[in-house]
């Protein structure tokens, strides 16, 4: 594989992080690649050399997350929750302000937090306890939702409340009750 030049990611970085500092300040509808441009010290020509437009720029940006959070549940799987969650929130941690964009603005496309919902029920699928047994009596699905939406909604909490945890603090808490319910 070829390896891509540093000049070519260093621009890319910089209009992935103006994107998301706009999209944190107003609507992604009100944003324009002037604006994007304008914010990391680009001009214009410069961003459709690199993406179609500022949809396939936000697009690109999610893959990467997705990309990376995916790499994680690769080896995640084999760890205790509590050990296992805490990449997960320093991740979410280093990319604070990415995260608190899609996730906890009104201004975000609503389809990341489905995104991001679905990805953590895939995962959890295999994790549904059935030997105990305890599970044994509950569909799926359910279950799915229930961790999913669970988990989710603790991340857009402790995003949103300016992450009064260190992540160790919060992983711990959040695998235990995941834990509990898987």
């Amino acid at each position: 594989m070829a390896k891509t030049d540093r000049r070519v990611l260093k621009t890319q970085e910089a209009l992935k992080q103006a994107v998301i500092g706009l999209m944190s300040e107003k609507k992604f509808d009100e944003i324009t690649i002037q604006d994007i441009a304008d914010r990391a010290n680009l001009n214009r020509g410069t961003i459709y050399l690199h993406y179609q437009d500022k949809f396939d720029l936000l697009d690109k940006l999610i893959e990467v997350h997705f990309n990376e959070l995916g790499e994680m549940d690769k080896w995640a799987c084999e760890l205790d929750w509590k050990e296992a969650l805490v990449p997960y929130f320093e991740y979410f941690q280093k990319n604070y302000l990415f995260f608190s964009t899609m996730l906890a603005s009104k201004e975000a496309p609503s389809s990341f937090r489905s995104q991001l919902l679905a990805s953590f029920m895939d995962g959890f699928r295999g994790e549904i306890d059935r030997d105990s047994g305890r599970n044994t009596s509950l569909n799926e699905e359910v279950i799915l939702q229930f961790a999913g939406n669970a988990y989710v909604g603790i991340i857009e909490w402790w995003i949103k409340n300016g992450m009064p945890y260190p992540p160790q603090v919060i992983a711990e808490q959040a695998g235990a009750l995941l834990e509990r319910s898987l």
